[in-house]
């Protein structure tokens, strides 16, 4: 806490890691500045009245609308698009940040202008990849004074947030956000009532077509309640959005502005459209990332963006039917840009199909040369871009298209629930959208992956994909803004990756880094790299050697040694999960696993990542059982097959009788055939010998031009230290976060076998890097390697 809060007082711009594994001691000694810290009694924001603007013109009718040949009177109007006009003329974009304002005109009467409170500043923004993490902090900080006097708010996914009903049981969060935003547009109903003889009035009345959002009074409530109550998680704000019956996501983010820590996903965060959104301002704030191991790859992945020929090809029928039914009635700028679109839909599946040679079906190219071969880089796609955003053109054409469908065939097909789905004509359009913003980027930012036809392949495995590279400048706008960014993670190891991939610009010296040993006394761990099996067999499992029988029986007859010895729970991560089915088929077979089924229950990660929870549930019941009842059965417990990777290695918990051995089988490196890792590796080998260089241009036309893939074995021998280093650095740190998994406080202890010859240093690798190099400190200087079997002991 004392490092941490000297970063934070060297700002601004301050940069700080701070790598703390899991554990707390039990000392209640603090700081002077934590223990005389009283924060200010919370003011009232300053009520700023809104500025009013000026009612905008209503939007043109297209030339000829209304008498156009074939256009009846409310015949498919509800799809006509309102004239469009580039270059901010239309007047339809909206303010960054703001949605429009649900509510009926009575009720806007009753409340008045309405107020927009003060930002406070500073803020705290604490964000972490997932949700249950998120809940887990915030549980962390009702325990504490700081949960009653800081004004936190949590923000969530809609999914976890929407109490709409019949939104809900949508299901999948594509759909749930399409409805939501299709919910929120104005609806307006007009009466006529009738004043004096026969002088008719029309008054108009506005509502929002979500329930939830209708009534402002109620969100104020909603407000109220969570000002009052303190922190509350995403669950705590749901509930209470439930028992009030109003909104909890958007009641939430209208409460950032007056916030004082703001609790968020990465996704909010690091995405730049969501920021905008979100209408989040980090000037002068302190950001802080959690579980931040992984960062520059979270941070790259969220800006990728993929569609398949299935897609494009929807797409393009379907704007050929709306330009079709349209083309008469529509202005001069919806045509210009429906037919940019259609052009630019049909390149794409071009570049798709007409692959004549079958030898080439993966292609990686920049964005300019992707641009240049299509023929289509003198089309403006800023403005196409901005087009598809503010026109509601991917509603329009949607519609229309859905319409079609039920007209075809005289029974709606594409019912409310299909209507949004991930195959649905909504969905293909968005990722349309975000693979045209994805065309925006810097020529040198990213790649354009293009997997085309084979001759005997299937149409499902043809796609464009756009693989977002540089995570510097994603980060620097975060960096820029605030005060102080902290990066904490129980191991952030190696720091100089990071640095090279977000930071690289800035040396060594000017990041402040900060580790601690693990809270658990050496004792309560035992590491050992685990060289040969009960035969005196080698221990090989890389890729060319791991499928061998013999490799597979080996493993068995260790693992029956191992649950003989170990009580209660054993956790066995596996590379991945052909491999693992591959090891448990031929256990099977052989009976080795009717001997473990004697010494231990046997439990399977599941795929689907819904099932994976009843099967921790069961695995822990199995274990508390045996605790129960050995005598009985002579079973001591329960052994979980686990997946590198998968739900069980990152974010659960296996502490005490959970986990009391894991076993890591080999080196789970990444598998080189993996298209957009080879193209990572590639460009951070790329960096790292310009930084080293100092200049950047030796190698830049290893970029210019197109490049049909190496075999990524091929990639990895031409690398120098860098793209390999990130290679070995992918793979332990994947071993890292599962052996993780076993030792959770204090008083918990384990034993982790790290079961390959590749985890013990020789004398023919001494002089080169080890993987055991890569560990946490507080298990690297307590790993032992023994040679030959016997010498193995365990002490649990």
């Amino acid at each position: 806490m004392s490092f941490l809060y000297a970063a934070l007082s060297s700002g601004p711009g301050a940069l700080a890691l701070l790598e703390s594994p899991t554990g707390g001691g039990g000392d209640d000694d603090e700081p002077d500045w934590m223990r005389d810290f009283t924060p200010l009694p919370p003011e009232k924001p300053i009520a700023k009245k809104g500025k009013k603007h000026p009612s905008k013109a209503p939007m043109r009718k297209a030339a000829g609308a209304e008498k156009s040949e074939g256009f009846g009177e409310g015949e498919d109007e509800e799809f006509l698009l309102d004239e469009y006009e580039s270059g901010g003329e239309d007047g339809v974009r909206r303010e960054k940040g703001k949605r429009p304002h649900c509510g009926s005109s009575s009720e806007s009467e009753e409340d008045g202008e309405e107020e927009e409170e003060e930002e406070v500043t500073p803020k705290v923004f604490f964000t972490s990849r997932t949700h249950s993490q998120l809940s887990q902090f915030v549980g962390e900080l009702k325990k504490t004074e700081f949960g009653r006097r800081l004004r936190t708010v949590c923000l969530g996914s809609r999914k976890n947030l929407c109490i709409n009903k019949d939104v809900l049981k949508l299901g999948s969060t594509n759909r749930i956000n399409e409805r939501c935003l299709e919910l929120q547009k104005t609806k307006k109903s007009t009466k006529t009532k009738t004043e004096g003889d026969s002088r008719k009035v029309c008054q108009s009345k506005t509502s929002c077509g979500c329930p939830m959002i209708r009534k402002r009074s109620l969100q104020k409530e909603f407000k109220s309640e969570v000002s009052e109550q303190g922190a509350l998680d995403i669950e705590d704000l749901a509930q209470l959005g439930k028992k009030i019956g109003t909104c909890p996501y958007y009641g939430a983010r209208d409460m950032v502005r007056t916030a004082d820590l703001v609790v968020l996903p990465y996704q909010s965060l690091l995405l730049k459209s969501a920021r905008e959104s979100l209408g989040l301002n980090l000037k002068n704030s302190l950001v802080i990332i959690d579980e931040a191991h992984n960062l520059a790859d979270s941070v790259t992945s969220m800006y990728n963006s993929k569609i398949t020929s299935s897609q494009l090809k929807a797409i393009l029928s379907h704007l050929e039917a709306y330009l079709n039914r349209f083309q008469n009635v529509l202005g001069a700028g919806n045509r210009r840009y429906i037919q940019t679109l259609t052009v630019l839909t049909r390149s794409f599946l071009k570049v798709l199909t007409s692959n004549q040679d079958d030898a080439c079906t993966m292609t990686s190219m920049t964005i300019n040369q992707f641009l240049f071969s299509l023929d289509i880089d003198n089309i403006n796609i800023v403005k196409l871009c901005q087009y598809v955003k503010e026109s509601n053109i991917i509603h329009k054409v949607s519609g229309y298209a859905n319409k079609l469908v039920v007209n075809q065939d005289g029974v709606n097909h594409a019912s409310h629930h299909q209507q949004y789905d991930e195959g649905s004509s909504i969905a293909s359009f968005q990722r349309l959208a975000d693979f045209l913003r994805s065309l925006l980027n810097c020529n040198e930012n990213g790649r354009i992956i293009v997997a085309r036809k084979k001759i005997s392949g299937q149409p499902e495995d043809l796609y464009l994909k756009f693989v977002m590279l540089c995570a510097e400048k994603i980060f620097s706008e975060v960096t820029y803004d605030a005060h102080a960014v902290i990066l904490a993670g129980g191991t952030l190891q190696p720091i100089e990756e990071t640095r090279l991939r977000l930071f690289p610009n800035l040396s060594p010296s000017n990041i402040k880094f900060f580790t601690c040993n693990h809270i658990v006394p050496p004792e309560s761990i035992l590491p050992i790299a685990v060289t040969r099996g009960p035969s005196g067999m080698a221990f090989d499992f890389s890729y060319s050697s791991r499928s061998s029988l013999t490799m597979i029986k080996e493993l068995g007859r260790f693992l029956c040694n191992v649950v003989s010895i170990v009580p209660e729970g054993v956790v066995m991560f596996f590379a991945s999960y052909e491999y693992e089915r591959c090891v448990y088929d031929a256990w099977a077979a052989s009976g080795i696993i009717s001997k473990i089924s004697k010494k231990k229950y046997i439990f399977r990660e599941p795929k689907n990542s819904v099932d994976v929870e009843m099967t921790l549930n069961k695995y822990k019941e199995a274990i508390q059982s045996c605790n129960k009842r050995f005598q009985d059965t002579g079973i001591t417990g329960a052994l979980l097959l686990a997946v590198v990777g998968g739900k069980i290695s990152e974010g659960i918990n296996f502490s005490d009788g959970m986990g009391r051995c894991v076993v890591m089988v080999g080196l789970p490196y990444p598998s080189p055939s993996d298209v957009e890792l080879m193209e990572t590796i590639k460009h951070i080998d790329y960096i790292s010998n310009s930084v080293l260089v100092g200049d950047d241009s030796s190698s830049s036309s290893r970029y210019d031009d197109e490049c049909k893939l190496q075999p990524g074995f091929d990639v990895l021998m031409k690398c120098n230290k860098g793209g390999r280093e990130y290679y070995e650095n992918l793979c332990m740190k994947a071993v890292n976060q599962s052996i993780g998994r076993a030792i959770r406080h204090v008083n918990d202890y384990a034993a982790m076998l790290l079961v390959d010859s590749r985890y013990a240093h020789t004398s023919s690798n001494r002089s080169s890097s080890c993987p055991t190099d890569k560990l946490p400190q507080w298990i690297k200087t307590r790993l032992t390697c023994a040679q030959n079997y016997g010498e193995k002991h365990f002490g649990c």
